[in-house]
């Protein structure tokens, strides 16, 4: 059963010329039961952030420290 995950960053982070803000929310719905969005890599995370935002999760290095998310039910 998917889960559903809104994702808040915690701080301002500026890496590579590239900045995410705290305002940079996304909702994620997972694949997987899981409970966290982080568990495989951060698949969804990655594609929402790039999708809305056009965010390189990877190329500014996050990680699931950096962001602050909780379960909807």
């Amino acid at each position: 059963m998917p889960k559903v995950f809104p994702i808040t960053p915690k701080r301002i982070k500026r890496t590579n010329g590239t900045v995410l803000t705290p305002e940079m929310v996304v909702t994620v719905t997972t694949q997987s039961h899981t409970i966290t969005p982080f568990y495989n890599g951060a698949k969804e995370v990655q594609e929402a952030y790039m999708r809305l935002y056009n965010f390189d999760y990877k190329k500014v290095c996050c990680s699931a420290n950096d962001f602050e998310f909780k379960k909807l039910d």
